[in-house]
């Protein structure tokens, strides 16, 4: 296990060796010719990732910061957002938007289940019509996946102008995407999760449509102003220095997962998620999430079921793992595994068997 705790946290997760090593490299300016062109690579190896053939592209920054990129930018000041709810990250970026001056909506499930396509087509049709609907694809501190493909196309038939903006931090390259079949127009994660590298960067798509919107809105910003960040980050000259080690690593992964292949990466997570959730059953542990097809194939939240979570977590860290204890009012209630990234069935079973 080495000199650190194996994490099967929901991120960070845990980090290849090959990708540290990469990282240990001596600096490189960002404007080196050689960087410029590796900047270029990353952006056009992220297209594919997201499976669009528009725009893709980074930033030196936390998801959270490109939450906050996708209002300014897409969502004139004082314009309605639509915020699909269901945990504390929804939650957060509904917080944001009205931090924005936006007019931010929040429509709301009780923790556990997904959004219902037709609910929001019925909350779509009565009005009032949002710029934009903001949806978290997979809600991190429940385990809950949303129907995304279904939504979108609520979105798309009953409101066509508003834009369609996604969190995807927990699903990109752990669970199906599909940004362009699905006509999304925003969609952002870091690198910190089924990326499998360490937090720092911010990767993102966007469609040709919501840049011309963006074209439109004023005060989009100046870091993340995306009529400008695009089109220079993808020239591999991003407005301002990028963690080069970590783009030097990204793109190793991205290579990486090409070679998995993506249908593959997307079939182990789900490996991954009924493996957890057979040990939870054999254990007496049930699903937090009711639906079977609202659980998440990169984080498995399951309801302790009165059983002593602190005491899980000491014996996993006994046997050199971290795991997490619940999150906000679930904490040691329901405990979560992060079975995202880079893990195998054998490391997961190591950790199951610890606990």
């Amino acid at each position: 296990m080495g000199d650190h705790p194996v994490l099967f946290i929901p991120g960070p997760t845990e980090v290849d060796d090959e990708l540290r090593q990469i990282m240990a490299m001596p600096l490189l300016g960002h404007r080196d010719p050689k960087f410029v062109a590796t900047v270029a690579d990353v952006c056009e190896k992220l297209r594919p990732l997201f499976l669009t053939a528009q725009n893709a592209a980074f930033e030196t920054c936390p998801g959270t910061a490109l939450m906050e990129a996708g209002i300014r930018n897409l969502v004139p000041r004082g314009a309605r957002t639509l915020h699909l709810i269901g945990g504390a990250f929804g939650k957060r970026w509904h917080k944001i938007s009205a931090a924005c001056g936006r007019d931010a909506e929040a429509f709301e499930v009780e923790l556990g289940r997904a959004h219902d396509p037709q609910a929001l087509a019925e909350r779509l049709r009565r009005g009032p019509t949002p710029a934009a609907v903001c949806i978290t694809h997979n809600e991190t501190s429940t385990g809950v996946i949303q129907p995304l493909a279904e939504l979108a196309a609520s979105v798309r038939e009953h409101a066509p102008d508003a834009m369609v903006m996604v969190d995807v931090v927990t699903s990109l390259a752990g669970a199906e995407l599909r940004f362009d079949d699905w006509r999304l127009d925003w969609a952002f994660a870091g690198t910190q999760k089924c990326l499998a590298l360490p937090p720092g960067l911010g990767v993102y798509a966007v469609s040709d449509r919501a840049l011309a919107r963006a074209a439109e809105v004023e005060e989009r910003g100046f870091l993340l102003d995306l009529v400008q960040a695009v089109p220079d980050t993808t020239k591999g000259k991003p407005t301002a220095t990028p963690c080069v080690p970590l783009v030097y690593a990204l793109q190793h992964q991205l290579d990486r997962i090409a070679a998995e292949g993506l249908e593959n990466r997307w079939r182990r997570h789900r490996e991954l998620r009924a493996t957890s959730l057979r040990w939870a059953a054999e254990r007496g542990f049930t699903p937090f999430v009711a639906d079977e097809a609202a659980r998440s194939p990169t984080v498995s939240c399951i309801d302790a079921n009165g059983a002593d979570v602190e005491a899980l977590a000491r014996r996993a860290a006994a046997a050199g793992f971290k795991m997490d204890k619940g999150y906000g009012g679930l904490k040691g209630k329901a405990f979560r595994i992060g079975h995202m990234g880079d893990h195998d069935q054998a490391r997961l079973e190591t950790f199951l068997a610890a606990l």
